[in-house]
């Protein structure tokens, strides 16, 4: 078994076509398909379903080990690097929309000011799939709404948020500076799915006060919530970085009282020790939060 044979069968799981993994890996099909064969001989398992170039059951518990291996391959290759005073090595690192509008352009040029012989890959997804990707081992990193109920997963926090309610120009909350739990529980809202941890917070937090929020859609994705919002669908419950104040249009942001403040935290999983390059990009994110993160109304830095 060698790293080659692991990297192919992880390219076939990722692009499920043994040409395309070629393709992604800079060889030619023969060679995957080589290496697939061996690493199943050597293991006495069928990995791929050549029907389908689906991973069977076996192929996907032997990726997931995989992409640990590799991890910690490209960390030792920075670790080694970053003794000679060079900081090398390649971080992906997942971003929830709505914090990766103000976060992501100082951090690309700040990590590339301060280490840049590092290759940043960067991802924007919802927290939900940034935990599955954490896990299996496709980022490295994850700026994502907290908590995190994963015993795979660390997170160390890094600002909380307030609740707002945005309201297209002509809705009926619309022109209010202010509304309550009552105010908003008499209209259908826009809401992020139920299983976020967002919106469990919302629902725990609607009944506390006696209410029920009614849903008029459920978004998985607070950037297109809040751009459904933004274009005039309807009123939305969403965290403050959802709606920044630079962004301008025919909406309004109120003052939501009544919900607690969304949590935002980094996580990293718990195995294994992070890279130089990933403590890098881990200090790069805190001193960026720290700088530019007061000035995004509605958004307090923890420890401040």
């Amino acid at each position: 078994m060698d790293v080659r044979q692991l990297r192919a069968l992880t390219a076939v799981g990722d692009h499920r076509s043994f040409s395309a993994a070629a393709k992604a890996l800079g060889t030619v099909q023969s060679n995957v398909s080589t290496h697939v064969s061996r690493l199943e001989r050597e293991l006495g398992l069928v990995l791929v379903d050549r029907a389908t170039n689906e991973l069977t059951a076996e192929g996907l518990a032997v990726v997931a080990r995989a992409r640990r291996i590799d991890a910690e391959l490209q960390a030792l290759e920075s670790d080694v690097a970053s003794l000679k005073d060079v900081v090398t090595g390649s971080v992906r690192i997942g971003v929830i929309g709505t914090v990766a509008r103000w976060l992501v352009p100082p951090l690309v040029e700040e990590v590339h000011e301060a280490a840049p012989e590092v290759h940043l890959t960067i991802l924007d997804a919802t927290t939900s799939s940034l935990i599955l990707q954490l896990v299996n081992g496709q980022v490295d990193l994850a700026v994502v709404n907290t908590p995190v109920e994963d015993p795979e997963v660390r997170v160390t926090a890094l600002f909380d948020e307030d609740c707002m309610v945005v309201a297209p120009l002509g809705h009926p909350l619309s022109g209010r500076a202010e509304v309550t739990p009552d105010d908003v529980a008499a209209h259908d809202l826009l809401l992020p799915a139920r299983g976020t941890a967002f919106r469990a917070e919302l629902d725990a937090d609607a009944a506390a006060a006696g209410i029920e929020l009614r849903a008029k859609a459920e978004i998985d994705g607070m950037r297109l919530l809040a751009s459904l919002a933004f274009s005039g669908f309807g009123a939305a419950i969403l965290p403050a970085s959802a709606a920044p104040e630079w962004l301008g249009g025919d909406w309004q942001r109120i003052v939501l009282h009544g919900f607690r403040q969304r949590s935002v935290g980094l996580a990293r999983r718990r195995r294994g020790l992070p890279s130089a390059a990933e403590r890098a990009v881990t200090t790069t994110v805190g001193e960026v939060i720290e700088r530019v993160a007061p000035s995004q109304p509605g958004i307090r830095v923890r420890g401040r």
